[in-house]
């Protein structure tokens, strides 16, 4: 199961409480006081993890609790502090507090890590509070209480190219002509419900990612189909491919459809650079009898048919080297 979004609670660990106590050593009278510090409370902190794929665990344990640290002792013997509590995460996550919609952080890569709730401190023995006037301090500081807050984990996934299009329009069996993935094929829409991710793999060691999510229908970004809730896993994708088949009644009301629907649903994602691939093209043997329309905005059209490959190397060569444009780009930015 794909589970992409989750609400969890995440409590760190109180700080241990000092402690009070005197000194009762042979041949010292009146020996002073010896109460130990307590120890720290666990933080929470929330890690990727490259071996993950989803948020799957967390909708099953919605609760987390760090340890709490250990009291102090006698002796001046400082409490034991407690471990951390660490949460593992597909990379590509959002994390979010809930109350007040806050973004804490992204975590992109492997390794990226957030603290998300905060360890209490522990309190100070009776032996911090010695002085010359009052030599036999009986009280202490209780540790403090950890952090505790409720966070929104929600997962984007990580691709260079992200396959939008209306459902049937060839999306899952592009996927699997040109990658090792498998989706979900049939002759009926909505064939995929959850995002697909497969790797692209070129001449000279080259590869790309690629991202198949469910098809965009009209009204997707006010939640109808299920456009809404997955067209964020193509909001990180450096490039858009609108795929459109050859066979619908109006190709360029489809293509200004999908345009719509990515605008209302977030700019951003709309100004990114896309191309169109006009699928299905065994439909339409005789290339240079096809009347397609204009596509504004879009840096390349391609005619392209999964089924024969016909255009196929063409259009990952020319995906390719928009990426390499792409991350020069970036790359001299920054």
């Amino acid at each position: 199961m794909f589970i992409d979004q989750v609400l969890i609670e995440v409590i760190a660990g109180n700080g241990g409480s000092g402690m009070a106590a005197f000194r009762r050593a042979k041949y010292v009278p009146k020996g002073g006081p010896s109460g130990g510090d307590g120890g720290r409370g666990g933080s929470v902190h929330v890690i990727a993890d490259a071996q993950l794929w989803t948020l799957l665990d967390y909708s099953y344990h919605p609760r987390w609790v760090a340890e709490p640290g250990q009291p102090g002792g006698p002796s001046q013997r400082s409490g034991r502090s407690a471990g951390d509590l660490t949460l593992p995460v597909p990379p590509g996550t959002e994390v979010r507090d809930a109350g007040t919609g806050e973004i804490l952080g992204e975590l992109l890569k492997a390794g990226d890590s957030i603290l998300v709730a905060q360890g209490g401190r522990g309190g100070l023995g009776n032996a911090h509070f010695a002085t010359p006037t009052r030599q036999t301090p009986h009280h202490y500081q209780p540790g403090e209480d950890g952090e505790k807050r409720t966070i929104q984990l929600t997962l984007k996934l990580i691709a260079d190219v992200g396959l939008l299009g209306e459902p049937n329009a060839g999306k899952s069996t592009l996927l699997a002509a040109v990658t090792a993935a498998r989706p979900k094929i049939a002759d009926y829409p909505f064939t995929t419900l959850e995002p697909n991710l497969g790797v692209v793999q070129l001449s000279d060691q080259r590869s790309l990612v690629v991202a198949d999510v469910p098809g965009i229908i009209e009204g997707a970004h006010q939640g109808k189909g299920l456009g809404l809730k997955f067209l964020r896993h193509v909001e990180r994708t450096r490039l858009l491919v609108c795929m459109i088949p050859l066979d619908t009644p109006d190709l360029a009301a489809a293509y200004a459809m999908l345009r719509r629907e990515l605008e209302q649903f977030s700019p951003a994602l709309a100004a990114k650079p896309h191309c169109v691939a006009w699928t299905k093209a065994d439909l339409a043997p005789d290339a240079a009898d096809l009347d397609l329309p204009s596509t504004p905005g879009a840096f390349a059209q391609f005619v392209i048919s999964s089924v024969s490959h016909r255009g196929l190397d063409e259009f990952l060569e020319a995906l390719w080297l928009r990426l390499a444009r792409e991350r020069r780009e970036v790359e001299a930015a920054t």
